[in-house]
């Protein structure tokens, strides 16, 4: 795989974010989300690379755009599977809440899990506590055991989970056992990534999230050299058998981050609203600038990329 398609694929992250952030605070989570969409799939079939869209909006009869499946690029190059999310965070966006981003991972084919959209049970944390953890165990023991190898006490770790109220007894057993919680209201890409910037002050991330957003956050993780394990969480049979027509055998399964996201992999994000590591975009008059991050997974290498993008030379993808 072209180790600067992920440099390629950034234009199509940095245009989603553009296209969003034009319409951040508007209370429209769909208008958020349709001109992220609208935006990265008019720059990514820009860009000269053969890719299927393996991750992305839903099935062909629910998403118009970007949907699983759909082959985007100009077809020529390698063919690669791409898994997105134009817009990561849609009410962070809508509300003019931090953190929102939009992101893309690159891998060869048959590299990522084909994740069904449903629920998923994430437990996820950076470089320093990787091996650590265990997803079948309590959210407790996993404290105690990232506290050991941070040579800290779990009263100095900080949790990040979805506020949801499907995670209240998860939330509950966290706060027991002495640790910190920030509780984020979207956005678990973000949140899986957070775990591995020091900076964030996030030691791990507990609680279900959508699928397929655990597979994004998995590549990022691969690049980055965290950790993430992960079990599927459908809410009915309908789910159970659409995961086992796309190939998932036991349903109780426990992913590892190399079965999430496996070979050389790619991610690209572009901050919409500024979060933890990313800046959000600003306008100028004619332009706009950007904040992302480029990794590749087999070495290692983080980019941070700093655009200023004039409209009157090059026009947005959403025009």
């Amino acid at each position: 795989m072209d180790r600067n398609l992920a440099l390629e694929v950034v234009r199509a992250t940095e245009a989603a974010s553009i296209a969003a952030a034009r319409v951040m605070g508007r209370g429209d989570n769909h208008l958020a989300d349709q001109a992220a969409v609208t935006a990265m799939r008019n720059s990514l079939n820009s860009i000269p690379f053969s890719g299927t869209v393996v991750i992305g909006e839903g099935e062909r009869d629910e998403a118009p755009m970007l949907y699983i499946g759909e082959k985007v690029g100009t077809g020529t190059g390698h063919p690669v599977d791409i898994a997105l999310d134009p817009l990561e965070g849609t009410t962070l966006t809508a509300h003019g809440q931090p953190n929102a981003l939009s992101v893309i991972a690159i891998a060869e084919d048959g590299c990522f899990l084909h994740a069904p959209d449903t629920y998923m049970d994430k437990l996820a944390v950076g470089p320093r506590a990787k091996g650590a953890i265990d997803i079948t165990q309590s959210p407790t023991w996993n404290l105690k055991q990232v506290a050991k190898i941070k040579k800290c006490e779990v009263s100095d770790l900080t949790a990040i989970i979805l506020d949801r109220p499907r995670h209240e007894d998860l939330i509950q057993e966290v706060r027991k056992s002495g640790a910190r919680i920030r509780l984020i209201s979207d956005g678990d890409v973000s949140a899986a990534i957070s775990t591995c910037w020091k900076e964030t002050g996030i030691d791990i991330l507990f609680g279900i999230g959508g699928a397929p957003e655990g597979v994004i956050a998995a590549a990022a993780l691969r690049c980055v050299g965290g950790e993430m394990q992960a079990i599927l969480k459908p809410r009915n049979q309908g789910e159970i058998d659409r995961a086992k027509k796309m190939g998932v055998k036991d349903i109780h399964k426990v992913y590892t981050t190399e079965e999430l996201a496996r070979g050389d992999v790619m991610f690209a994000a572009t901050g919409v609203t500024t979060g933890d590591f990313l800046k959000g975009i600003r306008f100028f008059g004619g332009g706009a600038s950007t904040h992302s991050v480029v990794m590749r997974s087999q070495t290692g290498t983080i980019r941070y990329v700093e655009g200023i993008h004039h409209f009157d030379r090059k026009p947005p993808y959403y025009a």
